[in-house]
């Protein structure tokens, strides 16, 4: 099990958010946080007495002319999350759900949406409990996720049923179980643990739509593929260098001078890595200048790292911020309506790292033709072995470009889209969330392609005896893979070295 994280609506990272997701990192909510959530709380009731307030005592979107009375409020509040919780299409998966769970709770916790705490309580006890709410994958647009939030609001007040989700392991309690009452930073649970869902919150006048007023899932997709996609850009590092030695490829290009002269952030850090992976510098190449594959992968895999970093730093802003409409300042009483929940900025991020991936994705594929070619390995053509005619590892390039081609489909940019709603008032959208799913679906194809060239370098430098300096983070890597990849020569179905591979990436980017 992943260690215990706090959210505290300032500080919580999107790794935080991936581990909570897929790790099944118990969470406990920070007490400065909940003392945070409990003003804002105060101060929109308070707030709502004196004046209008936007989804509090007025209708949504187009209606947002219709007045609710006092006597209304928690009416007017259910029949918003019956309405709103139609969402269509399959359900989410457990993954998506827990970090969605994990950023709205967190965003409660930033002070802003005038909701009770117990919301941000039941959250957190439903994501260490193991039960989840159903949620259906389509309904946002990048105005907020409110098909999605409304069907978790629906469950969290006792509406709908919760759902066992796979995640934890079935049997295992953790600290708060047995009926206690958690300490200030202690994981919240059901009374039994994993056996109990969280007890229904009373929903009350306001709640409904400060609940709702969140991009809670997209954030929480786009920090799982954020997470994805960080991690397989350093693996792919290592896998142009076992790439670049199969070939005896020169290091020019990583040469410090190059980049000094020429200093965009990612290349400088890929030249870098490259430089640390190998050792140092290596004997000049046999050749005055290698393929773009090698000598351009500082300034072609350079910007994908950048756009990662963007895509971490927006997501940072996201996970903790207080972007509910509208916003309650409880140190000032005031109320600010705005339109700080749409998600221009993270859908436009996403589809900057997209189209980054996928050069890089195109740099991998080049890497894997010239390992097929025996003008760069020395070797049968397509890493054959002995046999007449064999096509050893032939097939790997069009596995590699069929990944390829889904990779760039998904890279077609979501932010491209349009859309008018409810009646003209809300007359833009940033398609984040499609943006988001498009990422998720890019970095498993990214995956493939690594994978198919980690194959080939793996099978070039082993028909080469050319194992890497064991010493060096490169030879490190080699020996990992080595000892999984089945070392077999001979014509045979290459799909198992692939899914062998595709898991051996988070192993050699912690190299």
């Amino acid at each position: 099990m992943a260690s215990p994280i706090t959210l505290d609506g300032v500080r919580t990272r999107p790794a935080d958010i991936a581990d909570i997701a897929r790790a099944d990192a118990p969470v406990s909510l920070d007490p400065g946080g909940l003392d945070r959530a409990l003003a804002s709380y105060k101060a929109a009731k308070e707030i709502a007495a004196r004046r209008p307030v936007y989804g509090r005592t007025t209708g949504v979107g187009a209606n947002r002319t219709e007045q609710v009375t006092a006597g209304e409020g928690d009416v007017h509040g259910l029949r918003l999350l019956r309405s709103h919780a139609g969402g269509a299409g399959p359900r989410e998966p457990d993954v998506h759900v827990r970090a969605m769970l994990a950023v709205r709770a967190n965003q409660i916790l930033a002070g802003g949406a005038g909701l009770q705490p117990a919301f941000a309580e039941a959250l957190a006890r439903a994501l260490n409990s193991g039960f989840l709410p159903e949620i259906r994958e389509v309904g946002a647009i990048g105005t907020g996720d409110l098909t999605a939030l409304a069907e978790a609001g629906l469950t969290l007040i006792g509406e709908r049923p919760w759902a066992e989700g796979t995640t934890p392991p079935p049997g295992e309690n953790r600290p708060g179980a047995e009926g206690a009452s958690p300490a200030p930073g202690e994981p919240l649970a059901g009374p039994l643990g994993r056996t109990d869902p969280p007890a229904p919150v009373k929903l009350e006048a306001g709640d409904a739509l400060a609940f709702c007023s969140s991009s809670a899932m997209t954030i929480g997709q786009a920090a799982l593929a954020w997470s994805e996609i960080a991690t397989l850009l350093r693996a792919a590092q290592v896998t142009a260098a076992l790439s670049l030695l199969a070939v005896d490829g020169g290091t020019e290009p990583y040469d410090a001078p190059v980049h000094a002269g020429r200093p965009h952030p990612g290349a400088v850090k890929v030249a870098a890595e490259i430089r640390r992976l190998l050792g140092g510098p290596r004997t000049a190449a046999p050749r005055v200048q290698d393929p773009f594959g090698y000598r351009c992968l500082p300034q072609v895999h350079g910007p994908a790292v950048e756009a990662a970093d963007e895509l971490e730093r927006v997501l940072g802003v996201e996970i903790n911020a207080a972007a509910e409409n509208p916003l309650i300042v409880a140190a000032e009483g005031t109320v600010h309506h705005h339109g700080g929940f749409h998600q221009a900025a993270l859908g436009l991020a996403l589809d900057h790292l997209r189209l980054a991936l996928l050069q890089a994705g195109h740099l991998s594929a080049a890497r894997l033709a010239t390992l097929m070619d025996p003008g760069y390995t020395g070797l049968r053509p397509f890493l054959a072995d002995d046999a007449p005619a064999a096509s050893g590892a032939m097939i790997l390039e069009y596995s590699a470009t069929s990944a390829l081609a889904r990779l760039r489909g998904a890279a077609h940019p979501a932010s491209l889209g349009h859309a008018v709603l409810s009646r003209g008032m809300e007359d833009h959208a940033s398609f984040a969330p499609q943006s988001a799913r498009q990422t998720l679906d890019a970095a498993a194809s990214y995956r493939l392609v690594l994978a198919c060239e980690l194959v080939a370098a793996v099978r070039a430098l082993r028909l080469r005896g050319a194992a890497p300096d064991p010493s060096t983070p490169a030879g490190a890597a080699f020996a990992l893979a080595a000892a999984r990849l089945d070392p077999r020569e001979e014509d045979r179905p290459l799909g198992s070295d692939v899914d062998t591979a595709a898991d051996l990436l988070g192993a050699l980017a912690a190299l």
